[in-house]
């Protein structure tokens, strides 16, 4: 009796073993998102308006600079693991855009 048990619990771990290398791992991303095409419509002297139309919401706006936009993606592949991060950050003087440094194309 308590060799069949023994070896149903070791079937049973064996199986459980072998098919958790079968999971499904979703990948993971995380904030902005952008259309390349979009990014590259931005120009020099777009008010915050326009720009926030074209690439939507930033996803930080620092309370200290006001005038600086953060657009970040991060991407976690499911498959691998791997980890591909993006930042692009407007600058704007007054209510128009002055400076685009970074981008959000991972690579």
């Amino acid at each position: 009796m308590i060799l069949r048990l023994l070896q149903s619990a070791l079937i049973a771990g064996l199986v459980i073993v072998t098919l958790s290398g079968c999971l499904y791992r979703m990948d993971i991303p995380q904030g902005n998102r952008i259309d390349p095409a979009l990014a590259e419509q931005l120009e020099i002297g777009m008010s915050r308006s326009q720009v926030e139309f074209l690439l939507g919401t930033p996803a930080i706006v620092d309370a200290y600079h006001p005038d600086q936009w953060y657009y970040i993606f991060y991407l976690k592949t499911g498959a691998d693991g791997t980890i591909t991060k993006s930042v692009m950050r407007l600058t704007f003087t007054g209510d128009l855009l002055s400076a685009i440094d970074g981008n959000l194309n991972p690579g």
